[in-house]
């Protein structure tokens, strides 16, 4: 300092000095408020360097939420930049970021960001550059928006839904109406099938022939239920089931197939009833095993647990179901899992993601079907390397569950009159043949107004009728409606290769015996006869 001459530089030299603590203090104050700032902020702030390029380099700064939130240690993420932190697919619009942020030195951007245990977090980032001791740097203050962006997908999935039904629907109708016709074909294939093994035992050449045909018959036929769960047909007998006996028989049934898969159940003890058909939630629940199978090729766990659950209205809100009380089905598997992308489709029909031929592409969309047909919600949730879970919701019932029946073994014979009604001639010839195999007397009409006029004929004769539900003409309902009112204690077995808008179940409602679907064995007809005749709950 130089040499005081008078009192006046006294004053300029006390002046300097009270003039630079003032900056001094106010520098200090200022940095106070920020550090304040950077460490209170509940969002992740980070200070990192940038090169004269504009790529990002380590972070100089980060504040404890930043930690917090993507469970790094501060030294940890010191050692980091931005780009270690972003997930690879979000990388590909970077050029716009660093352009606008070079030009207009301030940016709003949005990424996901992959915690140091995995997670994603999609996060709005608000950089702005600065001078840092001379050199160009970011301060970025990344906003958690994962709730908004849940919120978002809620509000688009209806969306999409409204705008895919006219399609869906037309693809259910033509699915619906493919169904029906195959069933026919196969029907006829089964039958004759059947009464060829009824006449030769297990030593005759062609025994094995014949056992394959009707196993080929079976798969056929699964893959018609397929189209029919697709297009949200198939409930022909709901009835008060319990689900912990659902899930345990086909989980034992998939355990057969798979030795490399070990399955872990859990179930809620006192669990609620639901009214389901049992054939569709056994075939929704293999159809979701065997998807669970391919996630792994090489083996793995599958977790099955059932739980009651209470649904408000914030959870079915998007799913267009009544709040209330739910029986949940939880499927989760260790598998490859999926991605966002494939989540989206998961369920659309024909979707695949395996390789062409190897599959239809309808096992999840007939999942799909049957849920939503009873009422029901399905979810998935998967992600990549992560495994898949999906959870099925159906509406509870308070009724009491009816026990499963036992099936016999042999196909039970008898003397009855029976009435078969059906416009397909060779379901109707075939139908006549396995009548008379079992020993009953059989009696044919090709159409409904036949019916009508035989069985006004035969009135005091005839035993049983067994009516084809989807006719020209006179259609089964009708038919039904006026058999009834000739005899009101007339017993009707309805049979049909599909129930166009639940009308199975309207049938049965007003009175109607029991349902068979097509194609069916002779053991299951014999079967079904005795039921009806023996008032067992069919």
């Amino acid at each position: 300092m130089p040499p005081v001459k008078d009192k006046t530089d006294l004053t300029r030299v006390v002046r300097d000095i009270w003039e630079r603590k003032k900056e001094e203090r106010t520098l200090r104050e200022r940095e106070e408020r920020y550090r304040m700032f950077f460490n209170s902020s509940n969002d992740a702030v980070f200070v990192h360097g940038l090169t004269e390029e504009g790529v990002p380099g380590k972070f100089i700064e980060v504040n404890s939420a930043a930690c917090q939130r993507l469970g790094y240690t501060r030294k940890e993420l010191l050692r980091l930049t931005p780009l270690d932190l972003v997930v690879s697919q979000e990388i590909d619009d970077d050029d716009a970021v660093k352009t606008e942020l070079l030009t207009k030195k301030h940016v709003l951007y949005e990424r996901v960001y992959r915690a140091k245990d995995g997670r994603n977090i999609p996060v709005e980032i608000n950089s702005s550059l600065f001078d840092f001791q001379g050199q160009p740097a970011v301060l970025s203050i990344a906003r958690d928006i994962d709730e908004r962006k849940r919120a978002q997908e809620k509000k688009k999935k209806p969306e999409a839904q409204l705008r895919h039904a006219p399609t869906m629907k037309a693809i259910g109708t033509l699915a619906s109406g493919i169904a029906h016709d195959f069933n026919n074909l196969l029907m006829a294939i089964q039958g004759y099938a059947s009464l060829m093994l009824m006449d030769i035992d297990s030593s005759h050449p062609h025994y094995e022939k014949l056992k394959t045909i009707e196993e080929q018959v079976r798969r056929g036929a699964d893959l018609s239920r397929q189209l029919v769960g697709f297009a949200g047909g198939g409930k022909y007998e709901a009835r008060p089931v319990n689900l912990n006996e659902i899930v345990e028989k086909t989980s034992l049934v998939f355990a057969r197939t798979r030795k490399d898969i070990t399955i872990y159940q859990k179930h809620q003890k006192d669990i609620w009833t639901v009214e389901a058909d049992q054939g569709q939630i056994e075939k929704a629940l293999l159809d979701l095993y065997n998807n669970a199978r391919h996630s792994m090729p090489g083996g793995g766990d599958l977790y099955v647990e059932t739980k009651n659950v209470a649904l408000d209205e914030n959870f079915i809100g998007q799913f267009g179901v009544e709040p209330g009380d739910y029986v949940r089905i939880s499927i989760a598997d260790t598998g490859v899992g999926m991605d966002e992308a494939t989540s989206q489709r998961i369920f659309e029909p024909f979707f695949s993601t395996r390789e062409m031929g190897r599959g239809t592409g309808l096992g999840l969309a007939s999942v799909y079907g049957i849920v939503t047909n009873h009422g029901g919600i399905i979810t998935v949730h998967g992600k990549k390397g992560k495994g898949t879970e999906f959870n099925i919701y159906l509406p509870a019932s308070k009724k009491e569950a009816v026990k499963e029946r036992a099936f016999e073994d042999e196909a039970l014979r008898g003397r009855k009159t029976i009435l078969i009604v059906d416009d397909e001639v060779p379901v109707l010839d075939v139908g006549i043949e396995i009548l008379k195999s079992l020993g009953h007397t059989a009696l044919r009409a090709g159409s409904g107004e036949e019916a009508v006029e035989v069985y006004k004929a035969n009135k005091d004769k005839i035993d049983l009728v067994i009516l084809d539900m989807i006719m020209p003409g006179i259609g089964g309902g009708e038919t039904y409606d006026i058999l009834k009112a000739i005899n009101p204690d007339i017993k009707v077995i309805l049979y049909s290769g599909y129930s166009i808008n639940g009308e199975a179940k309207k049938i049965l409602d007003r009175g109607c015996n029991a349902f068979l679907q097509k194609p069916f064995s002779i053991k299951e007809l014999s079967q079904k006869i005795r039921d009806v005749f023996e008032n067992k709950d069919t």
